[in-house]
């Protein structure tokens, strides 16, 4: 297996478990290519996902993967925000801060 772009621990794992990790990204090929929605709608909802169940490295990769697929700031932060009657405001605003983590990273490069 080739050396995988993405987090220190995303890396290990690929180096650890590479038949494992490469079944996952074929999974995650596979059933984005299943069905009408585009890119940017998939990255979206799996943002939505990613901040419900409060995963800070989820929330990272999904905005990142949003933001190459042409959504704009305001689209993320609308997302996480049509989460609050669902999942709370704390859980929202936490995800909101790690969204915009990214969001100035992306602005930096």
């Amino acid at each position: 297996m080739t050396k995988k772009k993405g987090p220190k621990h995303y890396q290990k794992l690929c180096q650890r478990f590479p038949e494992v990790m490469t079944a996952i990204e074929n999974l995650g090929t596979t059933v984005r290519g299943a069905g009408p929605l585009d890119k940017k709608t998939s990255e979206l909802i799996q943002l939505g996902v990613a901040a419900s169940a409060q995963s800070v490295g989820s929330v990272h990769s999904h905005c990142r993967r949003a933001l190459q697929a042409g959504a704009t700031e305001e689209e993320l932060q609308h997302t996480l925000l049509l989460l609050v009657s669902t999942i709370g405001f704390p859980k929202v605003a936490a995800a909101l801060a790690w969204t915009e983590e990214i969001i100035q990273e992306s602005k930096k490069d």
